[in-house]
């Protein structure tokens, strides 16, 4: 059993930047794969893939809308994970969810929300134009 509480949301102007963190308690979290999940105003049922990082750290992924200004990495000594978020525009405003999978194998996996076991609550990003 994997709890997953993020921190580091809030208000930001469009161009600016904030790190989101994701807190893991409970054993074994260097063997998860780690991702970033977003769900929109008006899109309850649907979370969107943000960034994915392999056990180790050694492999990412990244959704299109967001590669070149988001990075994803994680201290396994710390049990946790981050997304950093540069270059913030308005349409990233959404609730980000950070989520653990124990049986993300494949690379078109990652991005697959089905995949992943445990989820944090969420944690609020708005972006003001």
């Amino acid at each position: 059993q994997v709890q997953l509480v993020e921190s580091g949301g809030g208000l930001a102007q469009a161009g600016g930047s904030l790190r989101l963190s994701c807190a893991a308690s409970g054993q074994n979290f260097g063997t998860y794969v780690m991702g970033w999940f977003r769900q929109a105003p008006g899109t309850e049922h649907e979370r969107e893939f943000v960034a994915a990082i392999s056990w180790r750290g050694g492999i990412t992924y990244y959704a299109d809308s967001v590669k070149g200004r988001f990075t994803i990495s994680r201290d396994n000594a710390k049990n946790t994970v981050y997304l950093q978020m540069n270059s913030l525009k308005s349409e990233d405003t959404a609730v980000y969810y950070c989520a653990a999978g124990a049986k993300v194998f494949y690379s078109r996996d990652y991005s697959v929300d089905g995949k992943y076991d445990y989820w944090g609550q969420g944690t609020q990003v708005t972006v003001s134009s």
